[in-house]
Order: C-alpha cells, then structure tokens, then sequence
C-alpha cells in the first residue's frame, strides 16, 4: 500500500533556467505540518554505459564550472521535454562520444539527490557501437562541452575511483549496473 504523499498550498517559480527550474512551494507534509520547501525541477537526464566491448567502457574528460576541474565521467545529458529516454541516450552517446549505439538497454534509474531535486537519472548500457549514419545531419557537443573521449577497461576505472581518480556520483553508480 502506497503511503500518503503532501499536499500543494501555495507555488512560486524562482527561477528558470536552460537546464532547470527552482521553485518554493507550501506544502502540507504527511504528517500534518505545514512546510516550505525549495525544490529543483529538473527534466531527468540519461547517462550512458557506452561498451565498446564486454570489458570496457567510454568515459568522457570535461571541464566542470561548479568544481573547477576537469573530471572523467561517464557521459550524460539532460532530456528534452517529452523525449524518450532511450531515444536520448542514443543522442546523447553520438553526440559526447561520436558513436552511435547498435543497442540501448535500461540499466536502472536513481534520482541523486532526493531531498531537493526531482531529477531522475536514467542509465542506459550502450553497444554494438560505430560510426554514425553518414546519410543523416552530423551531431556534436553542445556549444558549452569540450569533451574528451577514452576506452578504459572495468578495472582500470573501478581502480581509478579506489585512488580518488573518479568521484563523480553517477559514473561510480553507473558501473555497479555493469
């Protein structure tokens, strides 16, 4: 049996931004007490397991503005409004990696940080990778991305997140689903 969720009083936008929308809400919590809340609307995102092979993976080097820092990852975007996620790790994995998939499985989903955000990530294993159909537009990197691409294999990451190497969340989330 479900449990009883809050209840909607009051609704303010703060902010909207490209990638997401902060907004206040007074709510009225299960238990009975009146809150308010900031929250993250985000409009979930994908992020890729692009597997070359049964033993390695494509991760991406970027420069990220929040932590000042260049960072492997696995790759990852934001959805469109009302796009499939399968559809969206598709472009996603031409778009950050210059492959594209033979083969989109779901992996699993989380949403990272639940206390203040609703963004949902979806991880998607990716393979049978090659080159893009040259018949259709080319994609790349959004103007904002300078991305860097490397195969690694399992261990050589799994070994680069025990040194600290690795700290992004998702990526070391994304590999226990390999």
């Amino acid at each position: 049996m479900e449990e009883p969720g809050g209840t909607l009083l009051a609704h303010e936008e703060i902010y909207k931004g490209r990638i997401f929308t902060v907004v206040r809400d007074r709510v009225r919590l299960p238990k009975g007490v009146e809150a308010t809340m900031e929250v993250v609307r985000h409009p979930g995102s994908v992020v890729l397991l692009p597997m070359p092979d049964p033993q390695h993976v494509i991760l991406v080097k970027q420069y990220r503005y929040a932590v000042d820092r260049w960072v492997w990852e696995l790759a990852a975007g934001s959805l469109k409004p009302g796009e499939d996620p399968a559809c969206g790790a598709a472009r996603e994995c031409e778009e950050e990696t210059g492959f594209a998939p033979g083969r989109v499985d779901f992996v699993g989903a989380f949403y990272p940080t639940p206390g203040y955000c609703d963004e949902k990530m979806n991880f998607f294993k990716l393979t049978a990778l090659a080159a893009p159909d040259a018949s259709r537009p080319a994609v790349s990197p959004d103007e904002d991305e300078d991305i860097r691409t490397r195969s690694f294999s399992l261990d050589e990451v799994r070994n680069m997140i025990r040194r600290g190497e690795i700290d992004d969340l998702k990526t070391v989330a994304g590999l226990t689903l390999v």
